[in-house]
């Protein structure tokens, strides 16, 4: 029997591995150039500023429960209904609130095997079991994910545009996913990235046809908030309203939604950061296959390179550090021969090609 003096954990949680975010410092460089956390370079719109600063002279008022304008303002930028709209401490709030409504010990959620890190560590948080499939040439598989499914499979991530390997789904292939799926299991479509995609969120789009898909995006990227924790998810009345009951009343602070709302309504500034990526993502992959390292083409805003093996990425990666630049290692990820490099400015990104060349030249090993 259990000792009943002292405290155990629920099942799952001692095994969950710590998310490791991506590092901020070089020791010996005052000046780091930090491409490791897809971070958006330009910033956030000035209307979010504003708003953030408007909102410091309210700091002894709650906030609003329903998070009313700022579901209103995505619904109107995205042309969906607010009601079916719910907000959370960055999207990864909203994932835990799938999985705490759908979720259990003993229960299994499928994950590929290059998807996000914070799949696992929600899963087992629940005491439910992650299941990994593989991908395919760093795609999502849809077959691999039918194949894992099981009596006991209740939840489903796909992330898309994927992270860290920056390839997409194409909208024929997760609709066929979700059409096979059985109704009882939950599609989680995670489109983080999916404002750098330049294409219709295809997550969004199942909505409407299907009861068990819920689509999740975030204000981390594209509008530079990151350090707000902001995200939301999208789905059918009859899913929100569970999610809604596990939401806490005031999860979100009103200098968080009104930083937010402002910086949704600004399209000219989410347009101009999505141009300046667009145009400086190419740049950054065509460099890189010019000199001999791999890259997919990316939908995201980070390229992934990849090398002759962990070797070379690992000396790749130091001589990077060597200059005052950080990419992010992606060995966790089951990717050890490749670096995911956020995409900068043109400034950022001229640089980091330069020392990528001159270690390829070098004799790389």
């Amino acid at each position: 029997m259990p000792d009943q003096t002292a405290l155990v954990p629920q099942p799952g949680i001692m095994d969950i591995a710590l998310y490791v975010s991506g590092e901020a410092k070089i020791a010996g460089h005052d000046d780091v150039l930090k491409l490791s956390a897809n971070e958006n370079p330009h910033g956030c719109s000035p209307a979010a500023r504003a708003a953030f600063a408007a909102a410091a002279g309210d700091l002894n008022r709650y906030p609003a429960t329903d998070h009313g304008p700022l579901r209103r303002a995505i619904g109107q930028v995205h042309g969906l209904d607010p009601d079916r709209i719910i907000c959370g401490v960055g999207s990864d709030e909203v994932l835990q609130f799938a999985m705490h409504g759908f979720a259990g010990t003993g229960d299994e959620a499928i994950i590929t095997r290059h998807g996000f890190s914070m799949y696992p560590i929600l899963t087992r948080a629940v005491g439910a079991v992650p299941v990994i499939v593989e991908e395919r040439d760093r795609r999502v598989d849809v077959d691999a994910i039918l194949a894992a499914v099981t009596d006991r499979t209740r939840v489903v991530f796909v992330t898309n545009p994927g992270n860290p390997t920056g390839t997409m789904l194409e909208p024929a292939q997760l609709d066929r996913l979700a059409a096979a799926l059985p109704g009882h299991v939950l599609l989680i479509h995670d489109g983080a990235y999916m404002e750098f995609a330049g294409a219709e969120d295809a997550g969004i789009a199942l909505v409407d046809r299907y009861p068990n898909v819920l689509a999740t995006r975030t204000f981390s990227k594209i509008y530079g908030l990151g350090g707000l924790r902001i995200g939301w998810g999208y789905g059918q009345p009859s899913l929100i309203e569970v999610l809604a009951r596990i939401r806490q009343p005031f999860n979100l602070s009103n200098a968080q939604m009104d930083a937010a709302q402002a910086a949704v309504l600004d399209r000219d500034f989410t347009a101009f950061c999505r141009g300046e990526n667009a145009r400086l993502r190419d740049f950054l992959r065509q460099s890189l296959i010019q000199m001999g390292v791999g890259c997919d083409e990316s939908h995201a805003n980070f390229v992934l390179a990849r090398f002759a093996g962990p070797e070379q990425a690992r000396a790749c990666d130091a001589a990077l550090r060597e200059a005052g630049i950080l990419v992010r290692r992606v060995d966790g990820y089951a990717l050890p021969d490749c670096l995911r490099i956020t995409v900068g400015t043109e400034d950022d990104c001229r640089r980091v090609i330069a020392v990528i060349g001159d270690f390829m030249q070098g004799g790389a090993a």
